[in-house]
């Protein structure tokens, strides 16, 4: 028989059982929105609390949107390695929808525009066949290698999104790219101050895929 003066402690661990009961349910239901990128959603140079992706999932819960925002972003990252994330990241977060944020490490480095384009491709092949709705982040790099290869680069964003039918996120870094007060000295990585005016980037976008 348990005496009364234990009951208390016994009650107490029975209440917060059947909180965490009644909660882990609630956070597995939320719809996930997945954001698979590089360093310019991952947070560089500042800590990642200020960073887009952090400022999105504030903005989603202050508008009522259930969404959870998962980052599965790192800095560096290429569609080459993406891909080699992608199907973990899908089998374990099962997204509604993925802000597709790759390419820029790819074109600094000059890989070829088609093999990026393929590696796109793949990324949102794989994507939408786990049922996920895909967002594509057009990205931009500087004129380094010349016209035609910066031309191209640009391109394949608009192609691919009237290839697989999916929405187009507008360049990612419009109204901040070349701004130095911006801008990280190495003048490619935005600032903190930037990262609200990356989100209203990408937000007119997301918000009609919300709908």
């Amino acid at each position: 028989m348990i005496e009364p003066n234990n009951l208390k402690p016994l009650f107490t661990i029975v209440f917060w059982l059947s909180a965490l009961l009644c909660v882990a349910p609630a956070r597995a239901e939320a719809p996930v929105l997945l954001v698979l990128g590089d360093s310019l959603s991952a947070g560089y140079g500042f800590p990642v609390e200020r960073g887009w992706v952090s400022l999105l999932q504030r903005r989603l819960a202050e508008r009522g949107y259930p969404q959870r925002v998962v980052n599965a972003s790192i800095s560096g990252d290429t569609t080459s390695g993406g891909l080699s994330r992608l199907p973990a990241a899908l089998e374990r977060e099962r997204p509604a929808i993925i802000i597709l944020e790759l390419g820029a490490n790819d074109g600094l480095r000059g890989q070829s525009p088609a093999t990026i384009s393929d590696n796109l491709a793949r990324l949102i092949e794989l994507s939408q066949k786990a049922g996920a709705r895909v967002l594509l982040a057009e990205m931009r790099i500087p004129p380094n290698y010349g016209p035609s290869y910066t031309q191209k680069f640009q391109a394949m964003f608009g192609d691919l999104a009237r290839r697989y039918t999916i929405a187009l996120i507008p360049f990612l870094l419009d109204g901040v790219a070349g701004d130095p007060t911006l801008t990280q000295d190495d003048g490619i990585h935005p600032r903190a101050e930037a990262q609200q005016r990356i989100l209203d980037n990408v937000w007119p976008t997301l918000e009609q895929a919300l709908k």
